[in-house]
């Protein structure tokens, strides 16, 4: 887990993980969620925006032109999200995974959960690499 956290705080710093993204204008999605650590596992309220296939986050809802995130999530990153109460035996639980790591996340409550899971798999499927012409493979047309 400790790559995503350095990838998504790095993004930050650099700058290049929301170049030309303007999540203080029209976000596809915001609010306050509980972000889990990555070192000490405590549970820190966040104020998250997801636009443009990034997933930032802040320590204040009031967002601005000159806001800077505390941490940048890119969608090519993300394979999974879903809940997990489970897992993490809280209410209104999610994860987001790649194929090595997960960032838990808990919401207020099941509506703001299942809303924040569906807006980020959609995201997820809208900046994902799609096939291309040249990569299907027509079984009914060869020899």
């Amino acid at each position: 887990m400790a790559s995503l956290w350095r990838a998504a705080t790095a993004l930050t710093e650099k700058l290049n993980g929301y170049d030309g993204v303007e999540f203080w204008s029209n976000p596809e999605r915001t609010g306050w969620l509980a972000k889990q650590g990555e070192y000490i596992k405590t549970w820190r309220l966040r104020w998250f925006v997801l636009k443009q296939g990034r997933l930032l986050w802040f320590k204040e809802s009031s967002i601005t032109r000159a806001s800077r995130p505390r941490g940048v999530i890119p969608v090519a990153t993300w394979l999974t999200v879903k809940g997990a109460e489970d897992i993490l035996n809280m209410q209104y639980a999610f994860e987001l995974s790649t194929r090595k790591e997960t960032m838990y996340f808990t919401a207020d409550s099941e509506n703001e959960k299942e809303d924040w899971i569906n807006s980020i798999g959609r995201s997820i499927v809208q900046h994902s690499r799609s096939v291309t012409d040249s990569e299907i493979v027509d079984y009914d047309n060869m020899c």
